[in-house]
């Protein structure tokens, strides 16, 4: 072949091979941006997160926001702090639509008080923005991960930091649990234990010291876009419409107004296409896209 030679040829090959390795480039950054698996199924999510799967997509520390998505995400998990239960579909879905993400976990302080775990979010918040040269980062949250990132604005500075929060079937106001979390409330020896044993419980429910707290003075805060996505099958949060907030900036969502065919409960929340479809639309409202309607099946997902 004798190599490349000067002069017209020489450079018509220089610019084959240089538009050549640009587009194998741009076509593996694609690859890797949109080739993680989503899960859109609870029971086999929990049983891959036992067997150590993490959610894929998440925690690349070198991850650059794009212009496109210039906030990262960092998906907050509900009770047990378990990241890989609640985000093996959201992790995946975002990172496909090209977001840098990051999940957070505290797992092994799973049933701590809502207050240190907005503290340990803070710090992980920090470690994001800190990584990715981001000014501020997005938030999703699940059950009480949908609640706790608003003690963490309101308390530990974290409005400055956050654009956006998306909480899925969030736990804004407590819960009654259809009058059991009340009653034991009422009695003094079941109320000391649950604090004791599970300190994150006894805030998460209704009239509890901790949301009296945090709900005083109005449920959000200026500078911040709010979304709820809230299922009406609800067993965990009751009633059902406690999960949504009332303020400036908010888009509250109940799935069956838009899908009759979304029969999605509590814990299976997360892995339910249509809510998924939400949050992306929250996260970027400006290429929002309906969600298709398909059946979403308590317990499971779809």
């Amino acid at each position: 072949m004798g190599g490349l030679r000067s002069g017209n040829g020489g450079r018509t090959w220089i610019t084959i091979l240089s538009a050549a390795g640009a587009l194998a480039l741009g076509a593996s950054a694609a690859h890797a941006a949109s080739d993680y698996p989503v899960i859109y199924n609870w029971p086999l999510a929990v049983a891959a997160t036992e067997a150590g799967r993490q959610p894929q997509g998440a925690n690349d520390w070198s991850c650059r926001p794009p212009v496109e998505h210039p906030d990262p995400i960092v998906l907050v998990p509900g009770l047990s702090g378990n990241s890989g239960r609640d985000y093996q579909a959201a992790a995946p879905l975002l990172a496909n639509n090209g977001y840098c993400v990051f999940a957070f976990d505290f797992s092994e302080r799973g049933f701590e008080s809502n207050k240190d775990s907005a503290a340990e979010l803070s710090q992980f918040v920090d470690q994001v923005l800190t990584a990715t040269g981001a000014a501020k980062v997005d938030l999703v949250g699940h059950s009480q991960g949908g609640m706790m990132p608003r003690y963490y604005m309101k308390f530990l500075g974290g409005a400055d930091k956050v654009g956006t929060l998306v909480g899925i079937s969030p736990i804004n106001h407590g819960t009654t649990l259809f009058g059991v979390a009340t009653l034991l409330q009422r009695v003094a020896p079941a109320s000391q234990a649950i604090s004791e044993r599970c300190p994150a419980c006894a805030e998460d429910a209704a009239g509890s010291d901790f949301m009296r707290e945090l709900n005083d003075g109005g449920d959000t805060l200026p500078g911040v876009r709010y979304a709820v996505i809230g299922t009406r099958y609800e067993e965990i949060v009751t009633p059902y419409q406690s999960q949504f907030l009332d303020g400036k900036h908010v888009t509250n969502i109940l799935l069956q107004d838009q899908c009759r065919t979304d029969f999605v409960d509590h814990l299976a929340s997360s892995y339910d296409s249509i809510a998924l479809q939400d949050m992306l639309n929250a996260l970027d409202p400006k290429h929002a896209t309906p969600p298709r309607c398909t059946v979403v099946l308590p317990g499971v997902g779809g």
